[in-house]
């Protein structure tokens, strides 16, 4: 049996419970449900796609009325901010902090000149050295009721919105049916929220380019986010770039793995270490073993 409904959440019945489909961040959104009651699913279903697109809404860069909009068009004057909003900053500072600079949410300005899709050009050093300027997390200026950013300068929630908004979503599933084993998946950022009863797990399924990995991971609670350049990357010179850039250079990381995955308690968490494993380059691996987490790498 298939359901749709007109704000494009399609729930299918699956063996164990319900499937809800969606798309949020320019993502596809799976929520899988372990009930046979059809009302509770979609009440589930529609709680996790309402708060991914409340998020979507509220973060996206790409909307234009929004917080994310008003600041990077403050041009350098003072932005009210909620408590949301606040708390999320406080994440990107100790982020930025723990990386040494390296985890930057104001780094995206680079995608100016570069662009990692087929038959994109190289930049030249000029041009990206022109936008080094323009980054720097330790240039902002906030507390919990406002921002101040630079002219011309740029935040983006990118790096961490949907690992924000699976967590987000997934506490209301706990709070409002604590009982219910439920997997939310953004767009391959997903976590568990109770472990199963009718299985001891549930199987999830994972990149086949990853040779090194299991075909699946069994998780009966927490989360897994991966980090890679195996969609997006680029050719020069018969070398390859990905997509995860040093914001100190404006160059890709240089020989980072081509995929990190990594298992935690929290999406934050786990998407965190990943791009920061990414981030450390040929040191991912030791830097890993040193967090206690599981993770796998392939390079």
């Amino acid at each position: 049996m298939s359901y749709k409904k007109q704000n494009q959440i399609e729930i299918t019945e699956q063996e164990h419970g319900f499937l809800g489909q969606f798309n949020a961040m320019a993502s596809p959104c799976d929520c899988l449900v372990e009930t046979d009651n059809l009302q509770q699913a979609k009440s589930i279903i529609e709680l996790v796609a309402n708060e991914a697109w409340r998020i979507e809404q509220k973060y996206s860069r790409y909307q234009d009325n929004n917080i994310c909009y008003a600041i990077n068009n403050s041009n350098g004057s003072r932005v009210a901010i909620d408590p949301e909003t606040f708390g999320l900053l406080q994440f990107a500072q100790q982020c930025y902090d723990i990386s040494d600079g390296m985890f930057d949410l104001t780094s995206g300005v680079l995608r100016r000149v570069w662009s990692f899709k087929p038959n994109a050009s190289f930049p030249s050093r000029e041009k990206v050295e022109q936008l080094l300027p323009l980054i720097g997390w330790n240039k902002i200026k906030f507390d919990k009721d406002s921002l101040i950013l630079q002219p011309e300068m740029e935040i983006d929630f990118g790096g961490i919105g949907k690992e924000y908004a699976v967590d987000k979503a997934a506490q209301l599933v706990i709070e409002q049916f604590p009982d219910i084993s439920v997997l939310i998946n953004f767009g391959g950022d997903l976590r568990v929220t109770h472990a199963p009863v009718k299985r001891p797990y549930w199987q999830v399924g994972v990149d086949s380019q990853l040779a090194q990995l299991e075909k699946s991971i069994r998780l009966s609670i927490g989360a897994i986010c991966t980090s890679g350049d195996t969609e997006r990357y680029l050719i020069h010179n018969g070398k390859r770039y990905g997509h995860i850039l040093n914001p100190t250079t404006g160059y890709p990381i240089k020989n980072a793995p081509h995929t990190v995955t990594v298992i935690a308690d929290h999406c934050l968490q786990a998407g965190l270490l990943a791009t920061l494993a990414m981030l450390h380059g040929p040191k991912a691996e030791s830097f890993l073993s040193d967090q206690s987490v599981k993770f796998y790498c392939q390079r």
